[in-house]
This record gives C-alpha cells, structure tokens and sequence, in this order.
C-alpha cells in the first residue's frame, strides 16, 4: 500500500485510484477502503497473520475473500518520504523506534521472510547487472557492494516487518497511528526493519535509536542501506523511477562510498 492516498489531505474519499499493481499483486483504493488483490492466497494469509500478530498499530480488517483483503484507511499522516525532508519531530522518529521494538520483541509469525543466502545472490546479481549500465560509476558500487556484504551475517530472529518505509508508518505528532503493508512480513533481521525505516534519513537514525533502545549494530544498519539500494536501482530505473534523485537509492549509495 502506498502511504500517499492514505493521507486524509489528499483525494476525496468517494473517487477510485490505483495504488500499486503488477503482475502478481494489485492494491486498490475506493475511498476510505484499500482492497489488495493477490494471485496467491496465502501471501494474503500471511498479511493477514502478521496484522493480527503485530502488537503495534495496524489498519482494521474488514473483510477478506478469496484472494482479496479489504483494509480501511488507517489515522494520521506519513512519517515522511524517501528524498523529502520529514515533516515529522524528532519525538515522533523516537516513538516509532519504540513502537518497532515492540515488534521486534513479540512473538513471530509463521512466515520465514528471505534467507541470507538468497539476499546474497539476488545481490551479486544486480552488482553483476549494474556492471553494464551507466547508472552507477565503478568505484561507488565497488564500495557499496563492499560495505552492503557486511549485513549478510546471520543473527537471532525477529517478528520482521519487512517493507518498513517511512511513508509505511503513520503519526499524529508523536504518537504512532497505523503501520500498513505487511506483505512482507516473516521471520527475519531486525537491522533490516531499521534500515528500511532510516534509509535516506541518516540524520533521524538517532532519534530511532532512542526509542528503540540499544544492541545496534550501526555499521550493519548502513550495510542494510546499501543492499537496499543496490537491491533497488535497477527496478526502479526500468519502471519509470528515478534512483538518482535527491536522497534517493544513488545518493545514499555515494553517500556511504
């Protein structure tokens, strides 16, 4: 789901729009009622789970049928968005961190989300592939290939959101309202949740720590943002997005060179 019609500012709630679709998964919203239409049924069985389980803020499950989940809009407004500065307080970056480590904390689903074997082929193989175009010079995605192997080390488990982006995550001043789309959610890395959440925000870091509480790995936190971006250029520069925009996946990427 994307965090921009889930904003009670923006479209009237009785039009119709398109939030994100592909070949295996389509979000709908029609006024106040997001509906995620998925090929598979368990991938909306897993979400579904993973809502019930999460001990946090989550959007209400009106109904679901066969390959269908209907979820109303959840209250406040996006953290923030990747290349934007947040509107959001510090307070507010420090009870999300709060609020993430309750998740962490709770008992996990069922799902086992991507292992760190996978992670680590998917990333050889979009180095391999950035190899041949002219997005990235060779020395910073020799680097950011360097530093994003050093979050491929194996740690204890967590309830994982696993898509934890900053406009994923809602707020009214500094309180957490709604955290929305878990369809990645599973077993997995907690750093991996945090970098999700801080990536192109390094300077709210900080604040997520605070609330969060300590035992971070930081340097694997930047490792993460690396796999994140290097992860992601590619997709987005071939589905009309671009990577090398201010604070987005390349800037990140130079940043940590």
């Amino acid at each position: 789901m994307s965090s921009s019609p889930n904003d009670p500012g923006n479209a009237p709630a009785s039009d119709l729009e398109i939030v994100v679709a592909h070949q295996a998964r389509a979000t709908l919203r029609v006024g106040d009622v997001f509906l995620k239409i998925d090929s598979e049924q368990g991938n909306i069985d897993a979400e579904v789970e993973a809502i019930e389980l999460a001990p946090v803020p989550t959007p209400t499950i009106l109904w679901q049928k066969p390959n269908v989940l209907a979820l109303a809009r959840v209250p406040g407004t996006a953290l923030g968005r990747l290349g934007e500065p947040s509107p959001a307080p510090a307070s507010a970056w420090a009870a999300v961190g709060a609020v993430v480590r309750r998740l962490h904390e709770a008992p996990m689903p069922a799902r086992q989300g991507a292992s760190l074997v996978d992670v680590a082929a998917r990333l050889d193989g979009e180095c391999e592939a950035l190899t041949r175009t002219d997005l990235l010079s060779p020395e910073v995605l020799a680097r950011g290939g360097e530093i994003a192997r050093g979050a491929l080390r194996s740690s204890r488990p967590v309830f994982m959101h696993g898509d934890l982006q900053l406009d994923h995550v809602f707020v009214d001043g500094d309180q957490v309202t709604g955290i929305i789309d878990w369809s990645a959610a599973g077993r997995g890395d907690a750093l991996f949740d945090l970098a999700t959440l801080t990536i192109g925000h390094e300077e709210h870091l900080d604040d997520v720590l605070a609330g969060y509480g300590g035992g971070v790995d930081r340097d694997r936190v930047r490792a993460w943002w690396a796999v994140r971006s290097l992860l992601g250029i590619r997709w987005l520069a071939e589905h009309g997005f671009d990577p090398a925009a201010p604070g987005a996946e390349i800037d990140v990427l130079k940043s940590l060179a």
